[in-house]
């Protein structure tokens, strides 16, 4: 009797486990991936066609902003882009972000 109580107790961790190592292996993957953002200082017009709601001419004024006033300081700036609003904005926050564009040394 306390054999088969010990047996079935080991098969206990076997039961849980899969769920466990489903679970880990979720948080492991998700940590694993690059982010998805795409950046709005260095996307191009066809990268930023892939956002939810930019078509091919939102994208092209994107670049033409960018073009005219420089690197985006911050995600926000996008609101200056015509035909982004405030709604367009809120929908693609999560999905942007500004890299500051790389300095070169100067060496002496």
């Amino acid at each position: 009797m306390i054999l088969r109580t010990l047996a079935a107790l080991a098969l206990v961790p076997l039961l849980v486990a899969p769920a466990d190592l489903e679970a880990a292996t979720r948080t492991a993957t998700a940590a694993q991936e690059p982010s998805a953002k795409i950046d709005l200082n260095s996307a191009s017009v066809e990268t930023l066609e892939t956002l939810p709601g930019i078509g091919p001419r939102t994208a092209e004024r994107i670049v033409e902003y960018r073009d005219s006033n420089g690197p985006f300081q911050k995600i926000e700036e996008l609101m200056n882009v015509s035909g982004i609003g405030e709604k367009s904005f809120l929908r693609l926050r999560e999905l942007i972000v500004v890299v500051p564009p790389k300095r070169e040394q100067v060496s002496s």
